[in-house]
């Protein structure tokens, strides 16, 4: 009952967002994984991480999982996020929220902002932005959500990391839109995982949340009977987004940090 008491409360902008902070292999959204297998990642010394199933109350009043995030309480951005490919049809709703439990505050919902002392301690909040000059680079974009429900999931802070708002508005916009294309001659689901390498030379905002030195992409999906890959990088020396393969995206990212994207796919 007290989740349709915070439904109608919003009933006029936007749902409340319920994002679990759950065990190590993400056992209740493992389905936002290939072959429901998390990257296997490895933190730099010193870097906590909490793994993230995102997940809205819908009309029912019943949750639904929408995607998967990996959560650097240290960088206070994302390390990435794993969803299934959608094509959107749905407007945006652009309300910010946070995630209470990553503060420890016993609220079963994420809301647009915290009211008890310590919130923002493990995780980004909307003043961090505030007269920054980045802009909120979604991981999981609108663009590539299925339906209203997932449009407003993507909407947290969770799933955004501080991004140059001239490559996120151009060139990066014009490879999400890319990848709709691509996807879209898939046979069955197409899996993605979007990350972010934070960039440890540069101020960060409001001396807590790290920017982003680069943002990647890797799709898989089912193509002549084969699961293929790609690899997207950026922005490279000219504002853009490189195009790779999945071994040469973690070869990349190797520098910054260990990661395996995919198990099974080329």
């Amino acid at each position: 009952m007290k989740h349709l008491v915070f439904l109608l409360l919003l009933s006029s902008v936007c749902f409340f967002t319920l994002s679990e902070v759950v065990d190590n292999n993400f056992r209740k959204c493992k389905e936002f994984f290939l072959n429901t297998a998390p990257p296997d990642f490895t933190p730099p010394a010193g870097v906590s991480v909490k793994p993230i199933c995102q997940c809205v109350w819908d009309n029912n009043d019943q949750k639904r999982y929408l995607y998967a995030t990996l959560y650097s309480t240290t960088w206070k951005i994302p390390v990435y996020s794993a969803y299934v490919f959608g094509s959107a049809t749905v407007g945006r709703c652009d309300v910010w929220y946070i995630e209470p439990q990553l503060d420890e505050v016993p609220e079963p919902c994420m809301g647009p902002r915290g009211y008890s002392r310590g919130i923002g301690t493990n995780q980004a909040l909307n003043s961090d932005y505030e007269n920054s000059g980045y802009d909120k680079g979604h991981l999981y974009p609108v663009l590539h959500t299925y339906d209203h429900l997932s449009m407003l999931a993507t909407s947290t802070l969770t799933n955004a990391a501080p991004q140059d708002s001239d490559f996120n508005q151009k060139a990066w916009l014009d490879h999400e839109r890319a990848v709709i294309t691509d996807l879209q001659s898939c046979v069955g689901a197409a899996y993605v995982v979007t990350g972010v390498v934070p960039d440890m030379q540069a101020p960060k905002l409001n001396n807590r949340v790290y920017v982003s030195k680069y943002y990647w992409r890797a799709t898989c999906c089912l193509k002549n009977n084969q699961y293929t890959g790609k690899g997207y990088i950026g922005p490279d020396n000219n504002n853009q987004v490189q195009e790779l393969t999945i071994q040469e995206l973690q070869d990349k990212l190797s520098v910054f940090y260990q990661i395996h994207i995919f198990s099974n796919c080329k």
